[in-house]
């Protein structure tokens, strides 16, 4: 017996919110406050089109893309208002092997970039996409999301200083 679309949808939505909420992490520079509600927001986008998007061939890169138009939006939204903290709270290094202090400057290095551009990294480097998708994604041309990761990458490059390569892992 299969499922119905409530139950397919809600399958989706606890195989993809992890996910989606560490990409939401990154796009909102570790603010994770921002990040749950972003992921929510989207959800809940998607559960209200997901009779057309289940059918899609990659619901996943679809929920992706919801997830960056809906943090875009949110910035557009209170670019003026709303200032991101200067600080993170302390939190305990979970076992992963990760480096909380590179962690830090990494998310402080993100946060300063704007928010297409910090779309523009999350999307090429840390969900892998290539230009065209991103291009897509964002609703842009391919010669834009190259523009913004060269810019970027630049800026990216300028805050972390000339110590670059310590933060690459071979």
């Amino acid at each position: 017996m299969s499922q119905g679309p409530v139950e397919d949808y809600a399958d989706f939505a606890a195989a993809r919110a992890g996910h989606l909420y560490r990409s939401a992490c990154l796009l909102t520079a570790g603010d994770t406050h921002l990040a749950e509600d972003l992921v929510q927001e989207a959800l809940g986008r998607i559960y209200v089109r997901w009779g057309r998007v289940s059918r899609v061939g990659n619901p996943a890169g679809y929920a992706q893309t919801v997830l960056t138009r809906t943090f875009l939006a949110h910035r557009r939204r209170f670019s003026s208002g709303e200032r991101t903290r200067d600080s993170f709270p302390e939190q305990a290094d979970s076992g992963t092997g990760t480096d909380p202090s590179l962690r830090l400057t990494l998310l402080d290095a993100l946060a300063r970039l704007p928010a297409k551009d910090r779309a523009v990294v999350v999307l090429r480097y840390w969900e892998d996409r290539s230009i065209q998708e991103t291009a897509d994604a964002l609703n842009v041309s391919s010669a834009a999301v190259r523009t913004r990761c060269v810019r970027a990458l630049a800026r990216l490059r300028e805050l972390l200083g000339e110590d670059l390569a310590e933060y690459a892992r071979p």
